[in-house]
């Protein structure tokens, strides 16, 4: 498992890693977004940014980084970034498929992402990423699993899976929507040859959105890496959006609302590593603060009265634009 290079690399920041989703296309939908990125938003410009972000993160302790193939060209730019560096060899890198981007690098496009989770969009993707990243992609996840998916249930697929992992890719999933935790139950029973075909599991969970957290720690249980993304969600956990129960508790810390948001995630005893998807570096600094934030059990009654109902989260989450 390459995550064991990430309790052995001897860093405080090792449970926390960067997620490039923000920055690999120029439309997003976290809030703010629009004000974080340069106006014009040339592939040149994001790779540059993209690289600034990687290299602070490494700098910082930062040992996973985590992309995939609908997030425009993170995958491009996180292989130019490690070509450059052929010094560091420390990292855990991991992709997903399973979304194809279509924005064309527009931010007005009518769909940005298309979902396929066939065994032919799999061999496509696989190969485009091979391409990218060969040797260095150390976890291949399928991207957005819901219990409705066929992943879950396509035998071919999951032989394909397996010969990846056999040669040594570590296979995994992530989850979204209101249904996470049904899927995470699901892809636990799904093997070849009688063993476990996933060896992660990367889903959202945050101060609004806790309805995983009980699945997430049987797949801590049953021996998978947990992976936590959208812990800011999506920017509503940010300061000037953060509820006043989060704001009280940053006050009394004398921490940003951010880190207090991730330093939450980073309290679970099943989060493996926990995502910063900062556009910034002053915002990367700051998340990355998260690890230094020590909250009692009054900080964490308070903030777990913020969680919502998964389908009024998620429903909110779909109305958010394309900044």
């Amino acid at each position: 498992m390459p995550f064991a290079r990430l309790a052995a690399a001897a860093t405080p920041l090792s449970r926390l890693g960067l997620g490039l989703a923000a920055v690999g296309r120029p439309g997003y939908i976290t809030l703010g977004r629009d004000r974080d990125l340069p106006a014009e938003r040339t592939v040149d410009a994001l790779r540059a940014r993209t690289h600034e972000l990687l290299d602070a993160a490494y700098a910082q302790g930062v040992r996973y980084l985590d992309a995939a193939r609908s997030y425009g060209r993170a995958e491009e730019f996180l292989a130019d970034w490690l070509r450059a560096r052929p010094e560091i060899d420390d990292v855990v890198v991991g992709s997903k498929w399973g979304y194809t981007y279509t924005a064309n690098w527009t931010t007005d496009a009518e769909r940005h992402e298309v979902k396929d989770h066939g065994l032919a969009t799999y061999e496509r993707q696989r190969a485009e990423t091979a391409a990218l990243l060969g040797d260095r992609l150390d976890l291949y996840q399928i991207h957005s699993v819901t219990p409705d998916s066929p992943a879950l249930t396509d035998r071919a697929l999951h032989a394909r899976l397996a010969e990846a992992a056999a040669q040594g890719l570590t296979i995994g999933f992530s989850t979204s929507g209101p249904a996470q935790a049904d899927a995470i139950r699901a892809a636990l029973e799904v093997t070849v040859d009688g063993a476990p075909l996933f060896r992660t599991v990367q889903s959202t969970y945050n101060a609004l959105e806790t309805s995983a957290g009980e699945a997430l720690a049987e797949a801590h249980e049953a021996g998978l890496t947990v992976i936590v993304k959208e812990g800011m969600a999506n920017g509503r956990l940010a300061g000037p959006h953060a509820p006043e129960a989060l704001r009280a508790v940053a006050r009394e810390t004398g921490h940003g609302c951010d880190a207090i948001a991730l330093a939450l995630i980073l309290s679970r005893p099943w989060a493996g590593v926990v995502l910063s998807g900062a556009a910034t570096v002053p915002q990367l600094t700051s998340n990355l603060s998260a690890a230094a934030v020590e909250l009692d059990d009054d900080h964490l009654d308070r903030l777990a009265r913020l969680a919502e109902d998964p389908r009024d989260y998620w429903a909110r989450r779909g109305q958010l634009p394309w900044h």
